[in-house]
């Protein structure tokens, strides 16, 4: 029989695949807006028990791709344009601080590290490897985030970044934004290794705002609207 921590630990890659399957299949328009959400029928399509679907589905609550209705189980949130503009103009400051204090604060570890981490996934780039890339593409904002040094500011960019997370990856299932994503890496990289916290701060913004629109045009999405009085 396996150590408690390993079932625990099987269990929760099965509830991240769990999760980012239906994830993508919600902001791809596969599962529009007002789909049940039924824990058996998931269950069976995916191969796993009811356990891991149960724990998907409130991460898909908690992002705000479903709303959990109380014994009548989950349907598929809409989200407006204007919603996820609106929550890409608050992710794009805060990582633009991010990006800000890791070309101050960033140790040389830490900077090899985001170094190492961008020619990865320069390598699944190359490849059009889907999966790498988006792994990769979360792990190079993670390791800005802490290169901040703001416990903070990680905490809040952090929570906000893991609500956008499915609208993030499902940008790469276009092989040209994912080349443009790649090249936008590149800006922030430089200006973080250089020490200039105002290119960093500008360059990462400019990269979120790229990703806002390239998310705007997902199937989930509906018809991108300008968010009043927005600079973009």
């Amino acid at each position: 029989m396996q150590p408690v921590h390993i079932r625990k630990e099987l269990q929760r890659n099965l509830c991240d695949q769990v999760f980012s399957r239906l994830a993508d299949e919600i902001v791809l328009g596969h599962l529009p807006p007002g789909t049940h959400l039924d824990e058996h029928a998931i269950a069976s399509r995916c191969g796993v028990s009811r356990t891991p679907v149960r724990e998907a589905l409130k991460q898909l609550a908690v992002t705000g791709l479903a709303n959990y209705r109380p014994n009548r189980g989950s349907v598929v949130r809409s989200l407006t344009a204007l919603d996820l503009d609106l929550m890409f103009e608050a992710v794009a400051e805060l990582e633009s601080s991010c990006a800000r204090y890791a070309a101050l604060r960033m140790t040389d570890e830490e900077r090899g590290a985001l170094r190492d981490c961008h020619a990865s996934a320069q390598r699944a780039a190359l490849e059009q490897d889907f999966e790498l890339y988006d792994r990769l593409n979360r792990e190079f904002h993670e390791l800005i985030f802490s290169g901040a040094h703001n416990p903070f500011l990680l905490e809040t960019t952090g929570a906000l970044q893991h609500r956008l997370m499915p609208y993030r990856r499902g940008q790469f299932v276009n092989s040209e934004r994912l080349d443009q994503s790649l090249i936008e890496h590149s800006r922030v990289v430089n200006a973080i290794l250089a020490g200039d916290a105002d290119a960093a701060g500008r360059e990462m913004r400019s990269h979120l705002l790229s990703a806002r629109h390239a998310a705007a045009l997902l199937p989930s999405v509906g018809t991108p609207a300008p968010v009043p009085g927005s600079p973009g």
